[in-house]
């Protein structure tokens, strides 16, 4: 067969597990070709906020926080109850075993991280929880370190926030510290990093800004606009890919492994039909575009076994004019609650996104709860912005016309409109302000746990999170169960490797990211439980398909 590009290590995707698998395979000595399907580097992980959960590193125990891998096995093992393939015992421990590694060795190629202190595991009362947090996040990164025509390769949004800072921005009209914080952010390191030239930017941009300047620096071909077409096999091996590039197929030979970390399936609408609950959208994920599952289609091809893909990241989500928006803080704030379409609550609303979707799934086998609907108190219309469209005060008049928020008088008048059980709304609404006025939550315990009062507004007592809905007007907004990205996908072993549906493996294909089954099960135990796995397993593929380079078939 007659091969068009000839290289060591195949990487296909390059959000944050393709990046460190082609940087991990660099730095062992292979020579290495990342191909991304689309005009910019990143996928997903430039979008997303940019954490990544590595317990027991060394970051959060130089800030005086204890860990150990005992305390974080157990913390896995007490939230993720699945222990199938995805997450096995031996995918667990390479897991937590490999990722303070995996932080210090970025470190040592010039990558700069800094502790999310304060950003709480999400089920932080737990054995082995931390309230203080297992993330790590990239520093802001100045994107004119990168050579000119790759500066606009990766999104970016347009204020250089950290992860823990961007919990100031639902208060920023609320409270001194969070508007000082926050204009603070804005003034500071927007308006003065512009003039001293630089362009600084944070979150997933700067994390993958980091890692494309590592593989640039060290001669790392990346080409854009190069779907994966097919994988190349010899005998049971794969040996290589069929890509196309400049509107032509090239065959691209991998002397020693291919690395798929293409992103999952979120944006292939047949792919969702066939593997998830139904109803089930492309339009409610906030995934990257060029996500259509081609890696794990392509695996599968070759006989990979997947798990999971029932599963997704899931987010609830509104469907703004900007398109799908995920609801982070905005049904954390105190003065509102998500209901049915009997007007019951069935959630904790300020829980982990990944359990609310659970749960809305869960009661539309009941109850119609898809749509759900979040309920809008005026204290929180006048206090909290939703998305980036709509400020304190501040409800757009074509935002109403279009249905994207409504408004009324009266809880009945917004039932009547909404298509809401009037009684069931009224009655929820009364009992739920009774809760906040005593500020326990004795349905839901919503405010309890830490992670619920990391989005709240400390003004209000006794629960921060909790707030009467008594005062109009009313709004409510459709929630979608949305997603950041599926979770299912190709099975691997503690090396990274796919395997077959008997457990073998098959030579010379790795996988990392969100085209495997997650070693977190159908969990997410705290911020970056997407990333963190995706980098740990990206660096162990990487490392072991250099290795492979004069190892003998078997």
């Amino acid at each position: 067969m007659e091969f068009q590009h000839i290289t060591d290590v195949v990487v296909v995707g390059s959000g944050a597990g393709g990046l460190t698998a082609a940087a991990a395979a660099r730095d062992a000595g292979a020579e290495v070709i990342v191909l991304e399907s689309m005009d910019t580097v990143g996928g997903s992980t430039a979008k997303s906020g940019g954490g990544f959960w590595i317990p027991n590193n060394h970051l959060m125990k130089a800030c005086g926080v204890d860990d150990s891998y005992e305390a974080a096995l157990t913390y896995m093992n007490e939230v993720i109850p699945e222990k199938g393939p995805a997450s096995s015992r031996e995918l667990r421990e390479a897991y937590l075993k490999n990722g303070p590694q995996m932080l210090k060795w970025l470190e040592g190629l010039g990558f700069k991280a800094v502790y999310a202190r304060g950003y709480p595991d999400y089920y932080p009362e737990r054995p082995g929880g931390l309230a203080e947090g297992r993330c790590v996040e990239s520093n802001l990164f100045d994107l004119r370190l990168l050579e000119k025509q790759w500066r606009n390769k990766i999104q970016a949004i347009p204020v250089p926030m950290r992860a823990v800072e961007a919990r100031n921005l639902p208060l920023c009209l609320c409270t001194w510290r969070s508007f000082r914080t926050t204009m603070g952010i804005i003034l500071v390191r927007t308006m003065l990093s512009r003039l001293a030239g630089r362009q600084r930017v944070s979150m997933g941009a700067a994390l993958v800004g980091q890692l494309l300047k590592i593989l640039l620096d060290r001669s790392v071909l990346v080409w854009l606009r190069t779907p994966l077409v097919s994988l190349i096999t010899e005998g049971d091996a794969v040996v290589g890919v069929t890509a196309r590039r400049d509107g032509q197929e090239i065959r691209i030979r991998a002397r020693h492994g291919v690395i798929l970390a293409a992103g999952g399936f979120e944006h292939n609408d047949a792919m969702r039909q066939q593997y998830q609950q139904h109803p089930i959208s492309t339009e409610w994920t906030v995934g990257a575009p060029g996500n259509v599952g081609r890696g794990i289609q392509a695996g599968m091809e070759v006989g990979a076994a997947v798990a999971l893909m029932d599963e997704a990241w899931w987010m609830p989500t509104l469907l703004l004019k900007s398109g799908p928006w995920t609801l982070l803080f905005e049904r954390s704030m105190p003065y509102s609650m998500i209901v049915d379409s009997s007007g019951q609550r069935f959630m904790n609303e300020s829980q982990s996104y990944v359990d609310c979707g659970h749960q809305q799934y869960q009661r539309h086998r009941v109850v119609p709860a898809i749509p759900a609907y979040l309920i809008l108190e005026s204290r929180h219309r006048n206090s909290y912005m939703i998305g980036s469209e709509m400020m304190p005060h501040v409800t757009p008049r074509s935002a109403l016309k279009k249905g994207i928020i409504t408004r009324a008088d009266s809880l009945p008048e917004l039932a009547r409109k909404m298509g809401i059980d009037e009684a069931g709304l009224v009655a929820t609404a009364r009992r739920f302000s009774e809760f906040a006025r005593k500020g326990k939550d004795e349905d839901f315990h919503r405010g309890d746990s830490a992670y619920d009062r990391y989005y709240s507004d400390p003004r209000v007592k006794p629960n921060p999170n909790l707030g009467p809905i008594e005062k109009p007007p009313f709004y409510a907004l459709k929630v979608w169960p949305g997603d950041l990205g599926t979770m299912g996908g190709l099975l691997i072993d503690e090396h990274a490797r796919v395997l077959r549906k008997d457990g073998s493996v098959i030579r010379g294909l790795y996988a990392a990211g969100n085209n495997t089954a997650s070693v977190m099960g159908r969990t997410y135990p705290g911020p970056g439980s997407t990333i963190g796995p995706a980098m740990v397993f990206g660096m162990i593929a990487g490392r072991h398909a250099a290795s492979m380079k004069n190892a003998q078939p078997k």
